[in-house]
């Protein structure tokens, strides 16, 4: 298993899931799973996990992110 690389085969992920999960609350890295060349879901740091919950699940979590980031951009984009 290469940890430097973000996306890993889910047979390669669960014959290493040990290190995977090592590396992921170690290096606090986001890993993804894939399945036929396409990303399914994602391994993360337990306290990026928490928060999500927090934020009322993972819908909830999307959507106040994506308007920070539209909001970002915005303000990274207008004149000064």
């Amino acid at each position: 298993m290469d940890i430097n690389q973000a996306d890993h085969p889910i047979v390669e992920a669960r014959a290493n899931l040990s290190d995977l999960l090592s590396a992921v609350q170690l290096l606090r890295r986001t890993y993804f799973l894939t399945g036929r060349g396409k990303r399914k879901a994602a391994v993360i740091p337990k306290e990026l996990g928490e928060l999500i919950e927090r934020a009322g699940g993972p819908d909830r979590a999307a959507a106040i992110l994506e308007g920070h980031l539209a909001s970002a951009d915005h303000d990274r984009t207008s004149p000064r």
